[in-house]
């Protein structure tokens, strides 16, 4: 486990002061970007602890899928982009590739335990070469990007030819019972749970963050537009949850 100084942690706090307005209108631009890294920054310390209670433990399963999917030797290098407290570096340690975080959070840098290299920066400007890593994986963080083609963007930039991608999201069930059933547990039931557990604006914020997604059509037309192939999405989970893969298309 890192170790982090007090000097780190005031600087956490300093900048945890601008959570989203649960009543307000959706932020847009430069106010979303400051907006969700202050909110992920104050909610950090409990954060793991929430995803487990409030998925019931379906994450864990969910991000080892992403893994597998991936496909990748043993040695590959991997980014995880929006990489939080590091999940997804532990998992992809233990399957025997090369993982490096990368997140915009600090504060979620601070509270992660994993081993691996860890980098703060924008996963919509990365601090990588091109054509620099095998594999890419992002775990529920599309909502929360100001800017999903320059991300995409970005993913092809780095990732050699061939190398592969792998992104969780949350989702809607196509049944109507489900997605009743889904819609009063993630627009009543996470706000109340993440409120009593970590902090009552953000987790009010995170099911209304869904609007910024769009719709599946757009969105895998849009994850192909800069050089992907074989994209594909897959319902996890009854449907609360998504996962797409693509592959770096070959010059």
């Amino acid at each position: 486990m890192k170790d982090h100084s007090a000097e780190d942690v005031s600087r956490v706090r300093a900048v945890a002061g601008s959570l989203p307005d649960p009543s307000a209108p959706l932020p847009v631009g430069d106010d979303k970007r400051a907006a969700v890294r202050s909110m992920f920054d104050t909610i950090a310390p409990r954060y793991d602890l929430v995803n487990r209670i409030m998925t019931f433990g379906l994450d864990v399963r969910w991000r080892r899928r992403a893994v597998r999917e991936l496909d990748l030797p043993a040695g590959a290098t991997v980014l995880d982009l929006a990489c939080g407290t590091g999940d997804f570096c532990e998992d992809l340690g233990r399957a025997g590739l090369a993982p490096i975080g990368v997140d915009l959070s600090f504060g979620m840098l601070a509270a992660a335990p994993t081993a691996a290299p860890l980098v703060q920066a924008d996963i919509t400007r990365l601090p990588a070469p091109s054509q620099a890593v095998d594999g890419i994986t992002c775990g529920f963080a599309l909502r929360n990007l100001v800017d999903l083609d320059a991300f995409f963007a970005e993913a092809a930039r780095v990732l050699r030819p061939g190398g592969r991608l792998a992104v969780l999201e949350v989702a809607a069930p196509e049944r109507t019972i489900l997605r009743v059933g889904h819609g009063v547990y993630f627009n009543r039931v996470v706000p109340l749970v993440g409120g009593l557990l970590s902090n009552r604006d953000a987790y009010r914020y995170l099911p209304r963050s869904v609007d910024y997604l769009p719709d599946t059509t757009d969105l895998l037309t849009r994850l192909a537009a800069p050089g992907f192939q074989q994209v594909q999405r897959s319902l996890l989970g009854g449907g609360a949850a998504q996962l797409l893969t693509a592959t770096r298309s070959r010059p």
